[in-house]
């Protein structure tokens, strides 16, 4: 997947979901968070900062979840979702038990996209 964004230090992709979703990566791979160069770790929570502001401004959702766990993928990256009643797996996590099927009718994600980016 092509990323929406990048710097020296990390890139963002876009999860294909039900739901408003990103993922901060960091360039250089690294097991654990605090592996990274202090840097890194600055930009990575400069950008969910400004992620989950512009999730909460443009989605309105009932919940942001923000979630670090690299379990399957040993590289240091952050899950940036915006989570709504209705959606399949609400209140438990995206990779929990679906609890119906799910009946998300967001904002345009690509138009969230386009002013996203610059403010990055």
């Amino acid at each position: 997947m092509k990323p929406i964004y990048q710097n020296a230090h990390v890139y963002i992709e876009v999860e294909t979901s039900e739901i408003p979703w990103l993922k901060i990566f960091t360039q250089e791979t690294h097991k654990e968070f605090s592996d990274c160069d202090a840097d890194t770790r600055q930009e990575i929570f400069r950008l969910l900062d400004i992620i989950e502001k512009e999730m909460i401004a443009y989605f309105k959702p009932e919940k942001i979840n923000i979630a670090s766990f690299a379990n399957y993928l040993p590289h240091v990256h952050w899950h940036i979702m915006a989570r709504f009643k209705t959606d399949s797996y609400f209140p438990e996590p995206m990779w929990g038990e679906k609890q119906r099927e799910g009946n998300v009718h967001t904002a345009n994600f690509d138009i969230f996209i386009s002013n996203l980016v610059p403010k990055l």
